[in-house]
């Protein structure tokens, strides 16, 4: 953690992330496939997502809400699909997704195995010329804070994207328990626009 101050907010964040992570455990492969299919058609009703050129995304994995219903429209709509790969520093270059023959299952040392794309790397800063960003998390509450799963890549992401000036949609998604009342935020964290959940699209007061 490279947090300043750290104290109250990230040990909440700790515990609150195991409690998350405990539910999504629980989702049989069932679950996890209806969700993903409702995903998909509510993410596609985003105004944002229906008109934009470049989406950043990324492949999810075991019971995280499932993403590739909706790489898999999103590309069939004609939009360039932009993938994650994990750089050593945990800082993150893209590459773009060219459908499901596209993904290499990679495993990053005693972590998780995830898939990433094959082709070109783009370079870290290709996720500079994205509409609009969707954004792993565990939890958002009701000012759009979201509760990252704590490795700190997005982190670096949404401060390369304020860097750079750039302003894309930044969108989560969840399933339905996940959205909260409240979750601890640090001065530094950025809110995000929409949240979407196998029941629909929510967007953040105060938020275009």
């Amino acid at each position: 953690m490279h947090h300043h101050g750290t104290g109250g907010a990230e040990s909440d964040k700790r515990t609150l992330r195991r409690e998350f992570l405990a539910v999504r455990n629980m989702l049989t492969a069932d679950d996890v496939r209806e969700s993903a299919l409702a995903l998909a058609e509510h993410a596609l009703e985003l105004p944002e997502l229906a008109h934009a050129h470049t989406v950043a995304a990324y492949v999810s994995v075991g019971t995280e809400p499932g993403t590739l219903a909706l790489l898999d429209a999103l590309r069939a709509r004609g939009a360039r699909v932009l993938l994650p790969a994990l750089l050593p520093d945990n800082d993150l270059d893209w590459g773009a997704y060219a459908g499901e023959g596209s993904l290499a299952r990679v495993q990053h040392g005693g972590r998780m195995a995830l898939f990433e794309p094959v082709g070109a790397r783009l370079g870290p800063d290709a996720v500079t010329g994205a509409d609009v960003v969707l954004l792993p998390g565990l939890a958002v509450d009701a000012r759009g804070m979201r509760l990252g799963r704590g490795g700190g890549s997005y982190d670096r992401v949404l401060a390369r994207l304020e860097r750079a000036g750039a302003r894309p949609a930044l969108v989560v998604l969840l399933y339905d328990s996940e959205v909260v009342e409240h979750v601890p935020a640090e001065p530094h964290d950025r809110p995000v626009h929409a949240v979407v959940t196998p029941s629909g699209v929510r967007r953040f007061a105060g938020r275009p």
